[in-house]
C-alpha cells in the first residue's frame, strides 16, 4: 500500500465549466468587479434564501466588513468560539472590539449555548458562532439568547456552504452571515468571500466599504477598503455554485461510508450530526483519543493525507496571549485541539479510496 499515491485531504474540483467561464471573462476585457460579480451575488443570495449577498475578495474581508457594517466599534465585545481559524476572532479586533471566547460543545465543536449567557456583559454587541467543519452551530438557542439580551447574532458560515437547520440554510440563520471561497472549501472562487443578509442597509454598507467607501465612482463617503471580488473569481464561483448541491451530497455520502467503516474502532470517535441539522462535511473530523500526532504520522506512511484543524486554539495563539488572553480557560477547545484529525471526504474520492482510508485508519489504530 505504501507504493500507492497519497489520498489528499482536500482536492478542489475544477472542470470544463470553470475553464470556459474564466475564458469568457478574459475575452470580455472586463476583469474587475462587474456584471459577473453581480450575477454571482444574485445567484448566491437566492441559493442561500436571503435578500442580499455582497461579494468580496476573501472570507476574512467578509468578516471584517460585516463587523463594520453593523457598527461594531472600539469598546464593544463580540462573543465567539476559541476553536476556529483565527480570522473569526480577528474580525472583532479589526473593528476595534474585543473578542470574548466561550467554550465549545464536545460533539459538534461549535459554540456551546449553555455557556454563552454567562459571558454577556453591558458591552456585548454581538454573538458570532462559527459553523465549524460544515455543521451549523446551535443557532436556535443562540438566537433566543441574543434576542433576549438585545444583541446581534452574526453567523460565521465560512465553512458551511449548504449546511442547514431544518429547511433554512447556513447564511440565512443570523441577521447577517459570512462565507469563504478558499480553495479547500465546499465550493471555491480560488479566493473570495461573501456577506449574506436580509438587511438592505447592511448590504449597502458592505458594498460601499469594499470599494474604498465609494457610494458612486470617485465619491468616497467613508473610509473603506479595496476588498472587491474580481470577475474571474465570480465566474469560477458561478460554475461552482451550480455544482455545490451535488458536491455536498457526495461529501455526505462519503461521510456515511466512513461512519460505517470506522464504527467501533477503539480510540477513534467519528463526527456527529445533531438531529434536524444537515452537516455538509467541509471536514470529516474524528477524535483520536491517544497519540493523535503519532496516529497521523502512521496514516501518512500508509498513503492517507490528513490535517489538524486546529492544533492551537485562538486563545492560545501568541497574538492573543500578548493581548492578555493568557489566563483564559477553555478546556473543551484545548481537548479538541489535542485530539482532532480531519480525514479525506472530498467529492473526488472513489469507493476504493474510501475503503483504503478505512483500512488505513484501522491499521493506524491497531499500532497505537
Amino acid at each position: 500500500m505504501d507504493t500507492l499515491k497519497t489520498i489528499p485531504v482536500a482536492a478542489p474540483q475544477m472542470g470544463e465549466e470553470e475553464k470556459a467561464a474564466v475564458m469568457a471573462v478574459l475575452e470580455s476585457g472586463q476583469l474587475a468587479q462587474g456584471p459577473v460579480v453581480e450575477a454571482f451575488e444574485r445567484e448566491f443570495a437566492r441559493w442561500c434564501g436571503v435578500e442580499h449577498a455582497v461579494a468580496v475578495n476573501s472570507g476574512t474581508a467578509a468578516l471584517h466588513l460585516v463587523m463594520l457594517a453593523h457598527g461594531i466599534k472600539e469598546g464593544d465585545e463580540v462573543i465567539t468560539s476559541p476553536f476556529t481559524f483565527v480570522a473569526s476572532a480577528n474580525a472583532a479586533l479589526f473593528a476595534g472590539a474585543r473578542p470574548v471566547f466561550v467554550d465549545i460543545e464536545p460533539l459538534t465543536f461549535c459554540l456551546d449555548p449553555e455557556r454563552v449567557e454567562a459571558a454577556i456583559t453591558p458591552r456585548t454587541r454581538a454573538i458570532m458562532p462559527v459553523d465549524l467543519y460544515g455543521h451549523a452551530a446551535a443557532i436556535p438557542e443562540l438566537r433566543e439568547i441574543a434576542d433576549r439580551h438585545g444583541v446581534l447574532l452574526i453567523e460565521d458560515a465560512c465553512q458551511a456552504h449548504g449546511a442547514a437547520i431544518g429547511d433554512r440554510r447556513a447564511g440565512a440563520l443570523g441577521v447577517s452571515a459570512t462565507f469563504s471561497f478558499y480553495p479547500t472549501k465546499n465550493m471555491t472562487t480560488a479566493e473570495g468571500g461573501m456577506v449574506t443578509t436580509d438587511d438592505a442597509g447592511v448590504a449597502r454598507q458592505v458594498s460601499v466599504l469594499r470599494q474604498h467607501g465609494a457610494s458612486e465612482r470617485y465619491h468616497h463617503d467613508v473610509l473603506g477598503y479595496n476588498f472587491r471580488m474580481t470577475e474571474i473569481a465570480a465566474a469560477i464561483g458561478r460554475a461552482q455554485l451550480a455544482k455545490l448541491d451535488r458536491f455536498n451530497e457526495r461529501r455526505r455520502r462519503n461521510a456515511s461510508v466512513l461512519d460505517e467503516g470506522l464504527a467501533g474502532i477503539d480510540g477513534v470517535v467519528t463526527p456527529r450530526e445533531r438531529q434536524g441539522y444537515r452537516h455538509v462535511y467541509h471536514q470529516y473530523t474524528v477524535r483520536i483519543a491517544r497519540d493523535r500526532d503519532g496516529f497521523q504520522r502512521r496514516l501518512g506512511e500508509l498513503g492517507v493525507g490528513s490535517a489538524v484543524h486546529y492544533e492551537l486554539p485562538v486563545h492560545r495563539q501568541p497574538l492573543y496571549i500578548g493581548l492578555g488572553y493568557g489566563n483564559v480557560s477553555m478546556p473543551e477547545a484545548d481537548r479538541a485541539a489535542a485530539e482532532v484529525l480531519s480525514l479525506p471526504v472530498h467529492p473526488a474520492l472513489s469507493d476504493a479510496d474510501l475503503d483504503r482510508i478505512v483500512e488505513s485508519v484501522r491499521q493506524a489504530a491497531s499500532t497505537s
